[in-house]
């Protein structure tokens, strides 16, 4: 049973009743203390009366805002993923639109180099009020964190004196794991991913697309998929402007294989290193009867600046945030 109001097990609404008992003298301080609300702590401790009823009394004071700790450990090209992107999205959207005004802080750690492209793409769902209210931290972030949070409401990895009864620094049990989802849920063959450009390439040819890179640190990202059979794809710096290359001709970037993208659609992104022209090359020269039909998009993510600058300044005063 999901642990919501209607989807109660036995056991489930037997906790309910018996937290609502024992939470007679808290109730009358709550604005809505329906089986809703309280069913919110039950299920944020698995339905543990005691370790609900402690987390309940312990914020029984109304709060208004949160404070946010965004730990960008790990943070790499694979989260750039446009269906994850696009959804963070509709959640931010969702967040923004139904708790207005409820972050205090967002604090940003371990924030890597890709961090300004990874924020600008999710800067859009956010208002301007909430931008103002992120802060990306440099090496001394400890420091910071305990200026304003209290170290027991801290874990102790990050600087904090909060740990697990077991003695475990980064507050595992903290976290409230969801469950796996059913496959009523799934989407995967309900949605019809949409591409912007779809050509034919020719048996023993190859199809190119250009795409000029201004400045360092921009991310390419594509999504293709081929028709009935698999396809070739690389990308390349051009060392001439101006005139058509050949792949020999050219810097390789990403070297050039054979996709099943007639199975399975391909993504990918690269981080654009030095500024120029970057070709995008769809390979069919390896087939000499079949035309392949190729269908993709592709993207220039371009870096916050503020959020660029903010880490070249953290730098230069060296309190660089970690690389990983």
């Amino acid at each position: 049973m999901s642990g919501r109001v209607g989807d109660l097990s036995p056991r489930q609404e037997e906790a309910l009743a018996k937290f609502r008992e024992n939470l007679q003298d808290v109730l009358p301080l709550v604005p809505t203390p329906d089986d809703y609300f309280l069913l919110r702590w039950l299920r944020a401790r698995s339905f543990d009366l005691q370790k609900s009823e402690a987390m309940l009394r312990k914020m029984g004071k109304k709060i208004e805002t949160i404070t946010m700790v965004y730990d960008c450990e790990g943070l790499g090209l694979k989260h750039l993923w446009k269906p994850a992107v696009e959804l963070y999205g509709e959640f931010l959207c969702m967040f923004e639109e139904n708790y207005p005004e409820t972050l205090g802080r967002l604090f940003v750690v371990k924030a890597p180099k890709l961090f300004p492209v990874a924020y600008n793409l999710i800067k859009p769902f956010l208002s301007e009020d909430t931008r103002k209210k992120i802060m990306v931290l440099g090496s001394n972030w400890k420091e910071v964190l305990l200026k304003h949070i209290s170290p027991d409401q801290l874990p102790m990895d990050y600087g904090g004196t909060m740990t697990d009864p077991d003695g475990d620094p980064k507050c595992k049990s903290k976290i409230n794991y969801g469950g796996e989802i059913p496959k009523k849920y799934y989407i995967r063959d309900q949605v019809k991913q949409q591409y912007e450009h779809t050509v034919q390439i020719s048996r023993g040819s190859s199809h190119q697309v250009e795409y000029e890179i201004l400045f360092p640190g921009c991310v390419l990202r594509w999504q293709f998929m081929s028709d009935g059979a698999d396809v070739g794809f690389g990308v390349f710096l051009k060392t001439k402007t101006g005139e058509r290359q050949k792949a020999g001709e050219m810097n390789e970037v990403l070297p050039s294989q054979r996709y099943n993208a007639h199975l399975v659609p391909e993504d990918g992104t690269l981080t654009c290193g030095e500024p120029g022209i970057y070709v995008l090359r769809f390979d069919n020269t390896y087939s000499f009867i079949h035309a392949k039909k190729v269908s993709f998009t592709v993207e220039v993510l371009l870096p916050d600046k503020a959020s660029e600058e903010r880490l070249q300044q953290l730098g230069e005063k060296g309190l660089a945030p970690s690389q990983h």
